[in-house]
């Protein structure tokens, strides 16, 4: 019974981790939070409460068009630290810290 049981335990650790969901709220013209961790497979959804479009947008990079009371989304695919901003509002600001 002993190599079943490591033979499980070895297919258990092979396995990959599933990918996550990291929910970030638009509210009144603010990414909250305004700072996530997330992990390169993992994805960020942007769930927009205001009446107005917003983008998540990295300058060279990926943008997310977030429709108003909507949602957006992007799956991370590099690890890295970004930082992004609306398109249509600069002020508005967050950052993600991908790891491999």
């Amino acid at each position: 019974m002993r190599p079943l049981f490591a033979a499980l335990e070895l297919a258990f650790a092979a396995s990959p981790a599933s990918a996550a969901t990291i929910t970030v709220t638009i509210d009144k013209l603010v990414f909250s939070p305004a700072s996530v961790e997330a992990k390169v497979g993992d994805t960020v959804e942007w769930v927009n409460k205001d009446g107005l479009a917003h983008t998540a947008t990295v300058k060279g990079g990926w943008e997310a068009m977030i429709p108003p009371k909507s949602r957006g989304r992007m799956t991370l695919t590099e690890a890295g630290a970004v930082d992004y901003f609306c398109r249509f509002h600069p002020n508005m600001k967050g950052r993600v810290a991908v790891s491999p």
